[in-house]
């Protein structure tokens, strides 16, 4: 058996023998035929060099001849120069192709919602680019991850078979972006395409077609779980597709992380402390505001403790969520939004509150698709157990919170031994399995009140809680979806006699001309 410092030696020559080739029998000779970008980035790159030679087993002979049909179609189609504007608004607007949510082995899903394709020589081209252009952007910032493809074909027609289309996204694949591919899951295929999808078969080959998934709604929870589907597919997942913005929901670190609110500095800690003083006030009594003013005007330096009265002291300004997201390792209060003050109302900062459920410490960080606009303290630290942390999410630098902002939660265990500093924790996440993470993900709310966790009402003080109108929504969008299919099926009723009604007419004619002849 081949030692790890052989098999990485022997990766070495490879890599380091197909980029001598490629130079030597590929591009002396034809320097125009590929793009610049793309032979300096075979050079430097040693993933994208062994992602063709995994694809080919270790061949070299046959990883060139990938290389150069690979490169000459980057160079055609103008990849690295592919952006939101060269390709038209309409195919993003329709949200045929996106990226979305992930499948239960931690793969970033692709999906392609078939019915939002017609057939038309007219429009394949930027289609390809528009494919091109997902794939690109997804593998410039998850260099070597895997990728699940979504297939969706629920209502879909004939209008939307289109062979050339399919066998591009193979080969997208198989030559273009080799060692990508997880699965291709396929969603409540037609009867009509089994014969298509035969010759989809041939198109991958025998080594891949295992890669194929066929499902229905009751399959299709075996790779994908029920938080990252949408309805029609037997799912939770609230995501509507909506252009603009580009949909993005890589989730990263935010752009002022401060770390655990205790360990920072002096200067820092008390200008936060004074500026989240003047924005709370209004929300605390008497007592407590003279209480915290004299804390403000303290110079001298505190102990750990004092600073940690201040920070209990910030965190009794915050509204408790009221809904709890229960989870193996953490519950997460809210449960599903983050609730944020127009600008009108004052109220800019959000809590959210993660509680212990385990006899072990877990490791918790925040991330965030907007890491340039919210400021996340703590955002990467560790929760004892059965104890709670207040996270603080507040905007930064005066920009706006979107409700297309999404936040991600992520949670492991640590063994006892562990220790929990800062460069404990980065080594932490960086050795942790993925499937060993838990993930929970909220939405952005903004709400125009200042007390959005409830509802007062003038004749008395009963409280309608944000839970419940959250079951409320939940409900109508159960009852809108319902609605929906029920006005498809009358669809598909009327059409089918439609259909009916035509061929009885033919016959009808037909045998009426029969009988013309025969007896006319």
């Amino acid at each position: 058996m081949s030692t790890p410092a052989a098999v990485a030696e022997n990766k070495a020559k490879l890599i380091s023998e197909t980029r001598r080739r490629f130079e030597a029998e590929y591009v002396t000779e034809k320097p125009d035929k590929y793009d610049p970008r793309d032979v300096e980035r075979l050079q430097q790159d040693d993933n994208w060099v062994e992602n063709y030679l995994f694809w080919r087993h270790d061949a070299v002979d046959e990883t060139l001849k990938m290389l150069d049909e690979s490169f000459q179609w980057r160079k055609e189609i103008a990849v690295n120069d592919l952006t939101e504007s060269s390709i038209p608004r309409w195919l993003f607007e329709i949200g045929g192709i996106y990226l979305h949510g992930y499948d239960k082995e931690g793969n970033k899903l692709f999906w392609i919602r078939v019915k939002y394709h017609i057939k038309d020589p007219k429009t394949i081209l930027d289609k390809k680019k528009l494919i091109a252009f997902w794939l690109e952007r997804y593998a410039k910032r998850e260099n070597g991850k895997p990728i699940t493809v979504m297939l969706d074909l629920s209502e879909t027609g004939i209008n939307s078979i289109d062979m050339d289309f399919v066998r591009f996204i193979i080969n997208c694949f198989k030559v273009y972006y080799p060692k990508y591919l997880s699965k291709i899951v396929i969603f409540d295929m037609p009867w009509i395409m089994n014969a298509a999808f035969k010759i989809v078969k041939s198109w991958l080959g025998p080594e891949a077609v295992s890669l194929l998934k066929f499902t229905s709604k009751n399959e299709v929870q075996d790779y994908v779980s029920a938080e990252y589907l949408p309805p029609h597919m037997g799912g939770t997942d609230p995501f509507k597709y909506s252009y603009p913005p580009l949909i993005d929901d890589d989730f990263q670190t935010p752009l002022c992380e401060n770390g655990p609110i205790a360990s920072e500095d002096e200067t820092s800690s008390k200008e936060d402390i004074e500026s989240d003083g003047k924005e709370t006030l209004e929300t605390v009594s008497n007592e407590e505001q003279s209480a915290l003013l004299k804390k403000i005007n303290l110079t001298e330096p505190t102990s750990k403790a004092e600073e940690n009265e201040k920070v209990d002291s910030k965190m009794k300004a915050f509204k408790k969520p009221l809904s709890v997201f229960k989870g193996p390792l953490l519950h997460i209060s809210p449960a599903e939004e983050l609730y944020f003050g127009s600008t009108e109302s004052g109220e800019k900062k959000t809590l959210i509150v993660l509680t212990n459920v385990t006899k072990n410490i877990v490791a918790f960080k925040v991330r965030t698709t907007a890491p340039e606009k919210y400021r996340v303290k703590p955002s990467n630290s560790s929760c004892d157990p059965g104890a709670s942390v207040d996270i603080v999410v507040s905007p930064h630098g005066g920009l706006t919170v979107s409700v297309q902002d999404r936040f991600l939660i992520m949670a492991a265990e640590m063994e006892q031994s562990s220790g929990t500093g800062p460069a404990e924790l980065t080594q932490f996440w960086k050795e942790v399995p993925r499937n060993k993470v838990m993930e929970h993900r909220l939405r952005c709310h903004i709400v125009e009140s200042s007390k959005p966790t409830t509802l007062t009402l003038k004749d008395g003080s009963f409280n309608v809680s944000d839970k419940t109108s959250e079951d409320v929504c939940l409900q109508l969008n159960r009852l809108l979806e319902s609605n929906r299919k029920l006005e498809d099926q009358v669809q598909r009723c009327i059409w089918f006699q439609q259909l009916l009604l035509s061929l009885t007419v033919l016959s009808l004619s037909f045998v009426i001309s029969l009988f013309y002849l025969l007896y006319g």
